[in-house]
Formats: C-alpha cells, sequence, structure tokens
C-alpha cells in the first residue's frame, strides 16, 4: 500500500507568510490603514471645538478689519463722483449720490496736470532705481561679517533713523550742489531708507555662503556674484524694496515743492496739493457759481482717487512677492 506524500508548503510560499505580525502595516478602524499614514487623509485626531470656535472668531475678525480699511476708500470713491448737495449734507456712503464728474473733467482737462503728472512718473522710475542701486549694494556690503568696520557703518545708518539735519541745512546744501529744479533733488536726499536698509542687510545675512563661495572658487569677482547669483535669488526682496521706494517718491510732495521753483517742474501731487489751497486755479475764471461750488466740494476725494489709482494698480503685481520678501528679510535663521 503506497502513502500518499505529505503536503508541505514550497519556499516560495513560506518566505511570502510575514515573519512577524507586529510588523504588519497598522490597521485603523475596519481593518483599514491607519488614518494618520493615507496621504490627504484628515489628521488624527480630529480638531476640536475650541479649534473650530477659534477659526470662526478668526474669521469673523478679519472681515472687520478688511472692511474698516475699504471702507474709508470707498466712501472717498463714492464722494468723488457725488453731487455738491449730498456732500455737504453727508448723505454719501459707499455708493456715489447725484452722479457728477465736473471735478474730474476740469482736473482732467488741464495740460498742466499732464504734465506734473508726467514729471511724477519720471521722479517714481529715476529716484526708486538710484535709491535700489545704492541700497542694495550698502546693503550687501553690511551683511558680510569680516568687513572692517562694519558695526560703524551699521552705527551710522541707525543713527539717521533717530537725527537729521533739519529742513534748512537740508536746502542750503541741495542749493550748493546746484541740485535744484533737476530730479536730482528728490532723489538723492531720499536715495537710502534706513528700515529697507536693514531688510535687505538681513536677507542677504540668510543667504546660504556656500553659493558665493563655489562662485569664488570658479573665479567670479564681488561685483559679479552680486550681479550673477545673489540678485537673481532675491527677486523676493527687491520686489518689496522696489514698491515701498515707488509707493514713498510717488506720494511725496514737500521736496518737489521745496526744491522746485518752476510749476512745470512740480509732481503732480504739488499740482493737487495746490488746488485744495486754491479751487479756483482749476478754473479758467469764467465757470458758473454752481460749477466752482461743486469743484469745491469733492476736490479733495477727487485729489485722493487721482493719487492712488496708479499704486493700486501696480501692487496686485507684486503682492505675491510681498509677504516672503518681508518675512525672509526680517527673520534671520
Amino acid at each position: 500500500m503506497v502513502s500518499e506524500p505529505a503536503v508541505t508548503e514550497s519556499a516560495p510560499a513560506r518566505d511570502a507568510r510575514p515573519a512577524d505580525r507586529s510588523k504588519a502595516a497598522p490597521r485603523g478602524h475596519g481593518g483599514d490603514p491607519a488614518p494618520g499614514r493615507r496621504r490627504g487623509a484628515r489628521p488624527w485626531p480630529p480638531p476640536g471645538r475650541g479649534y473650530r470656535a477659534f477659526r470662526v472668531i478668526n474669521a469673523i475678525i478679519l472681515a472687520l478689519v478688511a472692511v474698516a480699511v475699504l471702507f474709508p476708500f470707498l466712501n472717498v470713491l463714492a464722494q468723488s463722483f457725488s453731487s455738491e448737495r449730498y456732500i455737504n449734507a453727508g448723505q454719501v456712503s459707499l455708493w456715489p449720490r447725484g452722479l457728477n464728474v465736473t471735478t474730474y473733467e476740469h482736473v482732467l482737462s488741464d495740460p498742466l496736470f499732464w504734465s506734473n503728472y508726467r514729471n511724477t512718473v519720471f521722479y517714481t522710475v529715476t529716484a526708486t532705481a538710484v535709491a535700489m542701486a545704492v541700497t542694495t549694494c550698502y546693503a550687501y556690503v553690511l551683511s558680510k561679517p569680516h568687513l572692517r568696520g562694519r558695526k560703524a557703518l551699521v552705527g551710522i545708518a541707525v543713527f539717521t533713523m533717530f537725527f537729521n539735519g533739519g529742513i534748512i541745512p537740508n536746502y542750503v546744501l541741495v542749493s550748493f550742489l546746484h541740485l535744484r529744479d533737476t530730479v536730482w533733488a528728490i532723489a538723492l536726499p531720499n536715495a537710502i531708507n534706513v528700515f529697507n536698509l536693514l531688510v535687505m542687510k538681513s536677507f542677504f545675512e540668510n543667504m546660504p555662503p556656500e553659493l558665493e563661495e563655489a562662485a569664488a572658487v570658479d573665479g567670479m569677482d564681488t561685483y559679479r556674484i552680486l550681479w550673477r547669483i545673489v540678485l537673481p535669488l532675491s527677486k523676493a526682496v527687491i520686489a518689496t524694496m522696489t514698491l515701498f521706494y515707488a509707493v514713498m517718491f510717488w506720494n511725496s510732495w514737500f521736496a518737489a515743492f521745496l526744491y522746485m521753483d518752476n510749476q512745470g517742474l512740480f509732481s503732480v501731487t504739488v499740482y493737487l496739493r495746490n488746488i485744495v489751497d486754491s479751487v479756483t486755479s482749476v478754473s479758467n475764471g469764467q465757470l458758473a457759481a454752481g460749477t466752482q461750488v461743486q469743484i469745491a466740494a469733492n476736490i479733495q476725494a477727487v485729489t485722493v482717487v487721482l493719487v492712488a489709482v496708479p499704486i493700486l494698480f501696480i501692487y496686485p503685481f507684486i503682492q505675491r512677492y510681498f509677504v516672503s520678501g518681508v518675512t525672509l528679510g526680517a527673520v534671520k535663521g
């Protein structure tokens, strides 16, 4: 009688069996893998009531802050298009009442307005380019710990944040250098903003030194390292500082008012300031009394809108660099 051979497991089958049950993948409820191990799974344990309440309260507070910030500008915008009697009666809130564009027509029809507007664009572009060049070079130098006299240079810059020579010494200096009635009277005295300088300095200090060392080994000098290595990696802080300087020079009116004698060289902010002080400067002397009353009623709102709109159009293109530029430059790792 021949017995049947015993059924034995093959070697591959034995090898396929897990050696230790404890090393198997953790299981969740219902035999599924643990929720924390799956990609895209919700955090475990789920957020409690306290966290949900915090998110709701935080959203409400931010919404109120946004409304508080937007309301004044929307109110000014509505007043700039509203009729005089509604403005004087205080009945304009967020929507124009008695639509009226008389003030816009008289301001925009003045050739001097467009001439001063071109001056402002030229002053802003030139002064911002000069300020960025000087601030970037100064900040890059101060970011090097081996620089001799580094602390003294930083101290000189910080000292100017709290003390300055005053208006009269600045005016005498600009006049002595024959800079009056030129763009340099606006660009050079404000070429370095110490806050922007310190932010860029901190940003450059956080960059990995190995990048510059490798470039130096390849034969690059300091200027080529700054131009080809450092600046391409600093787009965020450069865009942020450019926005800061551009807004500062665009809104500035006192430098042009102080150093420009020719009315054709005024910036648009000086022109609009003169309109606010003397409303009849936008009229031709033959306007009806009602028209001049309308201009006087909302001329301030119109000037605010005309000055703020260009910056509002530029800001969205730089917004994505804004937060990262300031954060990276303000926090030292």
